[in-house]
């Protein structure tokens, strides 16, 4: 019988692999110096989120996420015949980022194939490292399927980024930094997309301090790992395009949910509207730029999820920084329209000489920024002299736009709020929701 071409002698299902702490103290000296020791500092955020909340920043890594200790960690860990040879890996960006960095630093051959949807701020990284870059197929699963095809022709190592037992060592490093900085920790939350970061994380905390929860966090439209658990196996999800790419994984790693399935506290999976708003928050308040992945565990406090941790001392994994331009631009806008803080309305003016203008006024007396007004005066019914504006706005919040609607609704008849339903002053109002943390978002 002929061997599947993804088959991999480290990451073997019918063989899979137990990661010990032992295994992960000895990356830790051998990493030293390759990668940092990064801050774990208080959040400015823990008296509103009522916890002591601890950010570990693994954004600040050389390539800006946690993969370099489980990459780095992998490399070392090669023999010399296998350095010359080199190393082949598939990635949504942040492996692949940390592959063409450390081997070029090391001096070691590699290839890194990376799917058609690839964050193009990732790619870019990429190609500057020096390694050689290939776009392949549309999901990670297809990006990996090229890159085994192509190991065959040159023998080259595929290096599983979130499976091979020396990625899950290198990873769980971060444990171990979590607990020399914050010793009494009660709580850790953990990103997890193919597992090794959650699985050595596991393995290193509740071998030394066991009391220890740990969580691990998945987006709604990422949920591999919870799926693996429900069923008590491996099973490949179809995934959606997701804010949080990092966690796209379709199947968890053999040897990461070996080592999670008996040590992990809680899996909890989260909306995106939640991982747009703590993207925003991050940056507003912690002045830390993430990507949709690392803020999943801020988002899940902020959703209400942890209602149990109010008053303890909790970790959050901050596990990258490369976020696109463009996505950090809609996770700001997103976040803003989900707190009342970007509003979209229309209004109807009088269309003679300082009409429009009146109406900006007053918008400016009231401190609301017109961010966007479009004219509409062709398909306008009734008054002739009448004109439509397409408003955007932006307020302080739901007080704020709760104010500028009742001051629209004092001077102008006919407007219309999509997001709450009121359309014109006669008719019967809907009972709009403008609570400052609307739980029918969750909805």
């Amino acid at each position: 019988m002929q061997q599947d071409v993804e088959y991999d002698e480290f990451c073997d299902p019918a063989r899979p692999r137990t990661v010990f702490c032992d295994d992960i103290l000895v990356a830790a000296k051998r990493i030293a110096g390759y990668v940092r020791y990064t801050p774990c500092t208080k959040a400015n955020m823990s008296k509103e989120l009522k916890m002591d909340l601890y950010l570990k920043q693994e954004c600040t890594q050389h390539t800006g996420s946690f993969k370099e200790r489980g990459v780095v960690n992998t490399l070392l860990s090669l023999s010399d015949e296998q350095k010359k040879i080199g190393v082949i890996a598939a990635s949504t960006g942040n492996h692949a980022q940390a592959v063409t960095y450390h081997s070029t630093q090391l001096g070691i051959p590699s290839i890194v194939v990376m799917p058609i949807t690839a964050p193009l701020t990732k790619l870019n990284r990429c190609q500057k490292f020096g390694a050689k870059t290939i776009l392949n197929g549309n999901s990670i699963a297809e990006a990996k399927r090229h890159a085994c095809i192509l190991r065959q022709d040159n023998k080259m190592m595929y290096l599983n980024g979130y499976d091979h037992p020396n990625v899950i060592e290198g990873q769980g490093t971060v444990g171990l930094e979590i607990l020399e900085q914050v010793p009494d920790v009660d709580a850790i939350l953990v990103p997890c997309g193919g597992g090794s970061l959650l699985a050595g994380i596991c393995v290193a905390v509740k071998h030394l301090k066991p009391d220890t929860q740990i969580y691990g966090i998945e987006s709604n439209k990422t949920s591999s790992m919870i799926e693996a658990l429900k069923k008590n196996e491996r099973v490949y999800v179809n995934l959606e395009t997701s804010i949080a790419d990092g966690l796209s994984v379709n199947m968890v790693g053999v040897n990461s949910f070996h080592n999670v399935k008996d040590k992990v506290d809680k899996m909890v999976v989260v909306k995106e509207d939640w991982v747009a708003r703590a993207v925003m928050h991050v940056v507003e308040k912690e002045r830390f730029i993430i990507e949709g992945a690392a803020a999943t565990g801020i988002a899940a406090i902020m959703a209400g999820l942890f209602p149990d941790l109010e008053g303890k001392k909790v970790v959050c994994l901050l596990s990258g920084g490369n976020i696109d331009t463009t996505t950090l631009a809609r996770c700001l806008e997103r976040g803003m329209a989900l707190e009342g803080r970007l509003v979209k309305f229309k209004v109807t003016v009088t269309d003679r000489p300082g009409g429009m203008a009146e109406f900006c006024r007053m918008m400016g007396k009231i401190g609301v920024t017109i961010k966007d007004c479009i004219p509409e005066r062709a398909w306008v019914k009734g008054d002739i002299f009448s004109c439509e504006l397409k408003v955007i706005a932006e307020t302080k919040g739901w007080d704020h736009t709760n104010q500028m609607i009742e001051h629209i609704k004092r001077h102008y008849t006919d407007y219309f709020f999509p997001e709450f339903g009121e359309r014109r002053e006669n008719r019967r109002a809907k009972g709009s929701c403008l609570a400052r943390n609307p739980r029918c978002m969750e909805k």
